[in-house]
């Protein structure tokens, strides 16, 4: 498991949440709802897909396009199982939270 890494409010415009990415040089960035708790993951390869659709205006929000939002990976699952869990979802990540909902991290599958 991987420190969580940059952590945005899911309210957040797709361009800027691109450009914290690119500033962070990190290859995801973890949303938050208003409670501080996870709400998704968004990676840059998803940010510039929805960038370059025909239907984006700038003021699109995270919480507006497609990405994972969950289920997420408990701190109480088992390693095995919550491998399986992200192939089957096709996953390379997959954020670890704890019982209130709260990023702790971040699980990567090896390549």
């Amino acid at each position: 498991m991987e420190p969580p890494g940059p952590q945005v409010d899911d309210h957040m415009a797709v361009d800027v949440a691109l450009s914290v990415l690119i500033g962070a040089r990190v290859p995801h960035l973890l949303l938050q709802d208003e409670d501080g708790r996870c709400a998704g993951l968004v990676t840059r390869a998803q940010l510039v897909a929805h960038r370059g659709s025909s239907w984006y205006v700038d003021r699109t929000r995270l919480r507006d396009i497609a990405l994972d939002r969950g289920p997420f990976t408990s701190s109480t699952s088992v390693l095995g199982a919550a491998e399986a869990a992200m192939r089957v979802r096709t996953l390379d990540v997959s954020p670890v939270i704890d019982e209130h909902g709260y990023a702790l991290g971040v699980l990567a599958l090896a390549p």
